[in-house]
């Protein structure tokens, strides 16, 4: 519970310096945000340069579905079944989407909110749904939505405030 309790308190920076030190292998520039779980195996866990792991998202790098058959056969008492996460660089990762053992992200990819992974997403894609699927390429996502897209990211509080209620007050 206290490693529960400080997971949350802690900055981005805390928690990558945090999981850095129990193996957790983290490239350049990326923004971990609170509420996150790396599992109890955070070393057979990669994340590329670039990549965003939101509120929520959980890695799970082992399959608890052996606990019956460590129960049913005797000669299994003993055994796990662990896999590496390997995810590539410039990738964002929705809030509270699981990712499961032995999963590859590729490169350039959005993992939507709530997706459970299962399988390899490949490069330059956007992946939603459980279980996850390919929805579409990111150049697609990127035509579809660009009428949409604001140029609010580097404003100020206030400044962002007036251009969105300025876009959306008529709605």
């Amino acid at each position: 519970m206290f490693d529960l309790i400080m997971r949350l308190l802690r900055s981005s920076k805390q928690n990558e310096s945090y999981f850095k030190k129990r193996g957790l292998q983290i490239g350049h520039s990326c923004e971990i945000l609170n509420g996150w779980n790396f599992g109890s195996e955070p070393y057979l866990i990669s994340l590329g340069d670039y990549v965003r792991v939101a509120s929520g998202v959980r890695f799970i790098t082992h399959d608890g579905g052996v606990w019956v058959l460590r129960h049913l056969y005797k000669t299994m008492h003993d055994i796990d079944l662990m896999k590496p996460i390997h995810v590539g660089n410039n990738v964002h990762i929705g809030m509270n989407a699981v990712i499961m053992p032995g999963v590859t992200i590729g490169n350039n990819c959005i993992i939507g909110c709530s997706a459970v992974v299962t399988h390899d997403i490949p490069d330059n894609s956007i992946a939603v749904g459980v279980p996850a699927r390919v929805i579409e390429t990111v150049d697609e996502y990127r035509e579809k939505n660009e009428h949409l897209f604001l140029h609010t990211k580097n404003l100020n509080a206030k400044e962002k405030r007036q251009v969105l209620e300025k876009k959306f007050a008529n709605e």
